[in-house]
């Protein structure tokens, strides 16, 4: 059974092959993107068991989906299929530089009227780790609803909740997101905001305050990703910083973020320490970056020791 379950949403993404704004775009490349199920890949690509719950159309991108996270070898044994509301759907510029234009079509989406009633309490007791994002608890008072319920679950039966905030200000303003989160801190363990959101959330500009603005919630464990800095856990008793990965060039952030959480729960599972775990966080989040798309790009237990291994070779 899965060692760490996630719940949440998944998308087509068609990719533009033309540089330049997405109206002057002709060809696309399709890829999947979701934070949570991109989780669910990188854990499994990394040697561990992995399962994701949601909910996807009855058609033809909803069918993709499953069989792509099928042969990535996600459990997929808890998403259902409407044959009411379509899967969602995403475009996204390219552009050579500076920010990424993408937009999204999920209003009404199957994924969008996940209610509680999604969760199986026997499958979520084999876990040791439920992962959830902000994103889902955006999509519907329904996901907002289911998200809180998962919460709740996993803590009644011991599972360890994860939660990356993954603010997206197109979904709601800032101070909703403040009020949406702080309400669900006090039912995580292990929180894996980036600088600017630990700041959204606290309103602390320096990481170690912000995270322990966050601690005093509840959660055990605050990770602040740092981007090309690093990372900084934070426990009630002591903080530790871990430098970051320099790459030579990236090639798309998008991801990153999703390799990152992977990576710190794949430590954790094998038993790391904090400094490790945060290390190979790092590794594979700055992997995530070397390729194009979402997931393209999330390494292999095999990849990250070669990876590390040239690094080294580097320094």
């Amino acid at each position: 059974m899965p060692e760490v379950i996630s719940l949440g949403e998944m998308m087509v993404m068609f990719v533009a092959t033309d540089i330049g704004p997405l109206r002057s775009a002709v060809t696309f490349e399709k890829h999947v993107a979701g934070a949570e199920a991109n989780v669910a890949i990188g854990l499994a690509r990394l040697g561990h068991s992995a399962g994701w719950i949601s909910r996807l159309g009855d058609d033809e991108f909803g069918r993709y989906i499953l069989t792509f996270l099928r042969g990535e070898g996600v459990d997929v044994s808890h998403v259902e299929l409407d044959p009411e509301a379509p899967t969602g759907v995403a475009f996204k510029e390219r552009r050579e530089v500076g920010p990424r234009r993408v937009i999204y079509y999920r209003r009404g989406s199957a994924a969008s009227r996940m209610t509680p009633a999604i969760l199986d309490r026997e499958y979520l007791r084999t876990a040791r780790y439920l992962h959830l994002t902000g994103i889902t608890t955006a999509l519907s008072p329904s996901c907002h609803e289911t998200v809180r319920a998962a919460m709740r679950l996993a803590r009644d039966l011991g599972v360890l909740v994860s939660f990356d905030p993954n603010i997206r200000l197109q979904l709601r303003p800032a101070a909703e997101w403040r009020t949406v989160l702080t309400d669900l801190l006090p039912l995580c363990d292990l929180v894996l905001p980036g600088r600017d959101e630990a700041t959204l959330i606290t309103g602390e500009e320096d990481p170690e305050r912000a995270a322990r603005a966050i601690l005093a919630y509840g959660p055990r464990l605050v990770v602040v990703k740092l981007g090309a800095e690093g990372a900084l856990a934070v426990t009630p008793e002591t903080a530790v910083h871990v430098p970051g990965v320099r790459l030579p060039r990236i090639v798309d952030p998008v991801g990153a973020g999703d390799g990152f959480a992977a990576g710190f729960l794949a430590g954790q599972l094998r038993g790391f320490d904090l400094p490790q775990s945060l290390r190979l966080a790092n590794t594979v989040g700055a992997m995530a970056m070397t390729v194009l798309g979402d997931v393209e790009g999330l390494p292999t237990w095999r990849e990250v020791q070669e990876f590390s291994v040239e690094q080294d070779v580097r320094r």
